[in-house]
């Protein structure tokens, strides 16, 4: 809701000239007073004038606070990351748990019998999150640029509003028509939110501490499908004469509450560490101190987070570009067929589970047990991920998790079904660590600049729309009830995403080889050449790592 006035970014210019000619001085003069902190870029007096430059072009929003000389404490720095995890993390955490339920509640209605009641078959169904998923992944790189040029503090929690609208809206449908369009709105709206709500939040943290902050928001994924479940199995139950479907109170309710938390999210989302004080939050989230250690910790971590305003919209140009990074395919790659791995059986959950026996109730309270093993599984995964400083091992690992589950599922005897050997396997198989949060942490460390962090992590997100759409067309009428067929992709897909996390890594090594070598090549004076005149941009510097 926040911004900085003209007048404002002038006098902020101002402080970033004056801090800077300090920090030069300082640097050329008194190297030895910045021995005892730990190494960071800007203590190379060249680099503080090259970003210097960067970031008073970009009319980056925190310039005036960047000092390359300023120190703090290992104690300061812990309270920070606590005030941005409470602040940053826990909101984006409740605004994803808002999405998911309005995402989530089509389950609590398939058990509620919502095909009967509108005359629809499971192929229908497959038709209507088709239309839901292209709206979705259409969306995704239109709404990363309205969020890049008006804010990502203003747009996010308007694409809360339009979307609680229509899913509120969805208690009047009455037939395929109805059902196809509110599903489609649904999807164009919400389509974005999840990559916008990432980049808000490479705002206020390091690369390296991204995957286990994308974990916890992602949380809100299986953690809300257990919420909605409670919730369905009590409003399920109720029939009225103004709505005598129980699928109809879950569609009101739901949609309510996501209304009231976009209204709210107009209030609690800043649009950066530098711009928390206004007229109704006028102490702002930290000190003046503060607003300078999330700032510099951030910007020593990756400089590039600088070379962009945070109202600064996209060009053709840069867009291009980043559509031209072949250096990410192997990140999608992994993405599309990690996402695939499991979606029909998602999907069909529910229904398997009432084709098993199972009534409507009790139908929602076991689909909780998978998603409290998903989530222990995706925190663990993401703070191992953080400590081994590896992503392709841990996604290979789930491959192998997926694969290990979906094989026995293949090959289950069709002459007569195990009711509860079966349920355990379905809970084990879709209690495996998504690949949702550390391909996102994936992509933006190896974008190295705000504008292909925020092009790569829509694309990421479209591809990972395409996986659902392709999946939602996996399990056939035809094949069901053990849907063998469908199973048999399953495995195949499920290796391949394994082959393709190993071959991403190695993909990264080398290219990691070959920068190296051209760098080495080059003299000290030489190197400094390329990094104040070099037209290379992004992840193609050659000064820049992959991470793997």
């Amino acid at each position: 809701m926040s911004s900085i006035s003209s007048e404002d970014s002038r006098g902020s210019g101002k402080v970033v000239k004056s801090n800077v000619e300090e920090s030069t001085r300082q640097l050329d003069f008194d190297e030895e007073s910045l021995s005892s902190s730990e190494y960071h870029i800007f203590k190379d007096a060249e680099n503080v004038k090259f970003y210097t430059n960067i970031y008073e072009k970009a009319q980056y929003e925190c310039r005036h606070l960047f000092d390359p000389i300023f120190t703090w404490t290992p104690e300061e720095e812990r309270k920070v990351i606590w005030k941005c995890d409470w602040r940053v993390t826990f909101w984006a955490y409740i605004m994803f748990t808002a999405l998911d339920f309005d995402r989530a509640n089509i389950a609590q209605a398939l058990s509620d019998n919502i095909l009967d009641d509108l005359g629809l078959t499971t192929n229908d169904y497959n038709v209507a999150r088709t239309i839901n998923l292209v709206c979705f992944l259409g969306a995704e790189l239109p709404s990363q640029l309205i969020s890049k040029k008006i804010g990502a503090d203003l747009w996010i929690p308007t694409q809360l509003c339009l979307w609680s609208v229509v899913s509120v809206s969805q208690v009047a449908i009455t037939n395929k028509a109805g059902f196809y369009i509110t599903r489609g709105l649904i999807g164009l709206f919400q389509g974005g939110f999840i990559c916008d709500t990432c980049l808000w939040m490479s705002y206020f943290y390091k690369n390296s501490e991204m995957p286990l902050r994308l974990s916890l928001f992602y949380i809100a994924n299986p953690l809300t499908s257990i919420l909605s479940a409670l919730l369905g199995f009590a409003l399920i139950r109720i029939q009225t004469n103004v709505f005598p479907h129980g699928w109809q109170w879950v569609f009101l309710v739901e949609g309510v509450f996501t209304f009231l938390i976009g209204v709210f999210s107009y209030f609690m989302m800043p649009a950066s560490a530098a711009q928390t004080k206004t007229w109704y939050r006028k102490n702002g989230w930290f000190t003046d101190r503060e607003e300078k250690i999330v700032v510099n910790r951030v910007l020593r971590d990756d400089p590039t987070k600088g070379d962009m305003n945070n109202r600064e919209p996209v060009s053709l140009k840069e867009l291009a570009m980043s559509f031209t990074d072949f250096d990410l395919l192997p990140i999608y790659i992994v993405r599309f067929l990690g996402d695939m791995m499991t979606s029909p059986v998602s999907n069909y959950l529910t229904l398997t589970l009432r084709q098993l026996g199972f009534s409507k109730f009790n139908t929602n309270l076991l689909t909780i047990p998978a998603n409290v093993l998903a989530i222990i599984t995706m925190v663990t995964t993401g703070w191992l991920s953080e400590k081994l400083k590896t992503r392709a091992l841990i996604l290979a690992f789930t491959g192998v998790w997926c694969m290990s589950c979906l094989v026995p599922l293949r090959f289950w005897p069709g002459t007569q079904v195990d009711v509860w050997p079966t349920y355990v396997i379905l809970t084990i198989l879709l209690g495996h660590a998504p690949f949702w949060p550390i391909s996102i942490s994936w992509c933006s460390s190896n974008s190295n600049s705000v504008r292909a962090r925020a092009v790569s992590a829509a694309i990421v997100n479209m591809f990972s729309q395409a996986a659902s759409i392709v999946g939602s067309n996996i399990y056939r009428a035809d094949d069901k009830p053990l849907y063998h067929r469908g199973n048999s992709w399953l495995v195949g897909i499920s290796v391949a995403a394994i082959i393709a996390c190993f071959a991403a890594r190695q993909y990264y090594i080398i290219r990691n080889r070959q920068k190296a070598r051209k760098w080495n090549a080059m003299s000290p004076e030489e190197q400094q050449d390329y990094r104040e005149n070099t037209t290379d941009v992004g992840n193609r510097r050659l000064d820049f790592q992959f991470v793997y």
